[in-house]
């Protein structure tokens, strides 16, 4: 994967990774924080990516569709490594 596109990568894991943490849903609160936190982090990241992006990958990240788009950079990488 791109240096450029690492970062993003691994904020979209760490997101999915809060949506599928479920003692933090106890926490009501902490987790709707956490999720927020990490919603912004990939929007900043976005907006630091040259432009312009693939229009598959701006798709994904406008509409929200956070496991699309990770599963967009991580199928570029394992091309860009064969």
């Amino acid at each position: 994967m791109n240096d450029l596109y690492a970062p993003l990568a691994a904020a979209l894991r760490d997101r999915l990774a809060i949506i599928a943490d479920q003692a933090s849903r106890q926490d009501a609160d902490a987790h709707l924080d956490r999720l927020k936190e990490v919603s912004n982090k990939i929007r900043a990241l976005e907006c630091q990516l040259p432009q312009p992006i693939h229009p598959q990958l701006a798709h994904y990240l406008q509409r929200c569709s956070y496991e699309k788009a990770l599963a967009f950079l991580e199928s570029a990488s394992s091309s860009a490594k064969r």
